[in-house]
């Protein structure tokens, strides 16, 4: 099963690693990526860019309305992401809890990334889909 680590941190998150030294912070993730990657479990890891620099589309409104970040009401922003192929919950959960650069105002969340096949194979849409995923070497 697929899960994806979904990485959160509040201001006070940001803060707390704020004059942590760089190299020092990808040497403790490099660390944990190893270990991913030696259980054999490490499908996919991103981190993002700031906030400032990305954009929201609200879709309340038609048209949908297009602001510059940063967010002013987010109180947590996803900064990156894991996606692990374990055999359980249970242990995305456990790989989750050895996660480098936590304490107050970080939090993962974890979400089982859905597969094709949880979909109505007689769809249309569901089999272009699944005949692009053949075609690229996803299935």
């Amino acid at each position: 099963m697929k899960y994806m680590l979904i990485m959160r941190a509040t201001d006070e998150g940001f803060a707390n690693f704020a004059d942590v030294d760089f190299n020092e912070i990808l040497e403790t993730m490099g660390r944990f990526n190893d270990e991913l990657i030696k259980a054999g479990v490490l499908l996919a890891a991103e981190g993002l860019a700031d906030a400032a620099e990305g954009v929201v589309v609200d879709y309340a409104s038609e048209p949908p309305v297009v602001t510059d970040g940063p967010y002013g009401e987010t109180k947590e922003l996803f900064g990156g992401f894991y996606i692990l192929n374990v055999a359980s919950k249970e242990e995305a959960v456990e790989w989750a809890r050895r996660a480098p650069m936590a304490g107050p105002g970080i939090k993962t969340e974890i979400r089982r990334v859905t597969t094709i096949d949880e979909f109505p194979q007689d769809n249309e849409w569901i089999q272009r889909e699944r005949a692009w995923r053949e075609s690229t070497g996803q299935l």
